[in-house]
């Protein structure tokens, strides 16, 4: 991640499914949640600048060391072991500086109580979460820094919430209802021991995301489009609440097998398609949608407990192009929804600019365009939580003469 990439890309150099695969996962997004206090602690105990490797390496020791106290003497052996194997002569430095932290963690972690570095993210993006929402700018900093919680979504073709939660409770794993079908977990498993995972009884979503399929109103018969439809969590919501002619379309051609492959488990078909959304002529067939949902592409800084690295991936400057191409997608597939349709507009982003900015906007330059209210989400927003991630719906119905 400092030399520009994501752990998406990085981790799948790991078998998935290993032990170490896990353990590096939750050791790098660990360091990445809290990367700024760690640089914060770690420019105090270094006298002069290291090599992008050692400091990698030093600020994951760190966070080990925070995270399993009890564990110390084993982090600090096994950090300065790894660093003698790419930089013999940093040995010292390593065990010196992991030492000094042991002997002065509370001093060093109380010097940046009042250093934004205490909320981990990149200055900018704390002034406009501040700008944006000054009565919960601290809560939501403080909730893209948890450890990400795990929802499942009950199939409803198949059996409801309550039979299912009856099911994994004889399995030994407690859970909650928090929503129509959806699941939370009291703590995280492995996805093989969900009973019914492999047959499609149940999927693993976001309960957030989950909101997406329900708001869309969806009837059987209808015609749907999902626009910007990888990895195809919400495309499966969709055709389980109602038997439609749905077509999935994402531009992407790598992340299209994830559509078939989750359709394929949950015993579902949909017309899947690669093609670019704004360019309806290379995939249209001329008939009009009743139902649009555009989960557009943003920043994802709502969503930054499950993927730390954006937030340090992210320039200030994409907010404004992605707000670009969010506009230009809503004037394109307006004009393929059907008269009396609806459009919903849905972002995992928690900046105004890229969620009601754009709709305002929309609406504005589009008479025949009505934002119809939803419950339980105040200005569209649903910020995140301990039970949720951060997502924006703008629910959009087209009047016969709209244009």
């Amino acid at each position: 991640m400092l030399a520009g990439h994501s752990l998406t890309d990085a981790l799948p150099n790991l078998e998935p499914g290993s032990s170490l695969r896990a353990a590096a996962q939750d050791l790098a997004y660990g360091t990445l949640r809290n990367l700024g206090l760690l640089d914060a602690i770690l420019a105090q105990l270094l006298h002069k600048p290291v090599k992008p490797a050692l400091q990698a390496l030093l600020l994951a020791a760190l966070h080990q060391l925070r995270a399993r106290p009890r564990s110390s003497h084993t982090t600090v052996d096994q950090a300065v072991r790894a660093v003698s194997r790419f930089e013999p002569a940093a040995k010292g430095l390593a065990n010196a500086v992991l030492r000094n932290y042991l002997r002065d963690a509370d001093a060093l972690v109380a010097r940046c109580d009042s250093d934004p570095a205490h909320y981990s993210y990149p200055q900018w993006w704390i002034d406009r979460v501040r700008a944006a929402w000054p009565q919960r700018w601290d809560a939501i900093l403080n909730a893209g820094n948890l450890h990400p919680p795990l929802s499942l979504r009950v199939n409803c073709r198949r059996l409801t919430t309550e039979q299912y939660l009856a099911q994994l409770r004889e399995r030994g794993i407690n859970g909650e209802i928090i929503g129509a079908q959806a699941i939370l977990l009291e703590r995280p498993v492995a996805i093989e021991s969900l009973p019914g995972f492999s047959t499609g009884m149940v999927s693993v979503q976001d309960a957030g995301a989950q909101l997406a399929a329900q708001h869309l109103d969806v009837r059987p018969g209808m015609r749907v489009l999902d626009a910007c439809a990888a990895p195809g969590g919400k495309t499966g919501h969709i055709l389980e609440l109602a038997d439609c002619a749905l077509t999935a379309l994402d531009s992407d051609p790598a992340r299209l097998p994830r559509i078939r492959d989750n359709l394929a488990r949950l015993g579902l078909a949909a017309r899947v398609v690669c093609a670019d959304c704004l360019a309806p002529e290379t995939w249209s067939d001329g008939g009009l949608f009743e139902r649009i949902l555009l989960d557009a592409p943003c920043t994802a800084s709502g969503v930054v407990k499950r993927h730390p690295d954006i937030k340090w991936l992210r320039r200030e400057s994409d907010i404004a192009a992605l707000a670009a191409i969010q506009a230009r997608m809503l004037d394109v597939l307006w004009q393929l929804l059907a008269p009396g349709g609806k459009l919903l507009y849905a972002t995992c982003s928690v900046f105004p600019e890229e969620n009601a900015r754009v709709i305002e906007s929309f609406l504005a330059r589009c008479e025949g365009a009505r934002r119809l209210p939803l419950a339980g989400l105040e200005q569209g927003q649903l910020f995140p939580d301990a039970r949720h991630d951060g997502f924006f719906y703008a629910l959009l119905e087209r009047n016969d003469d709209s244009k």
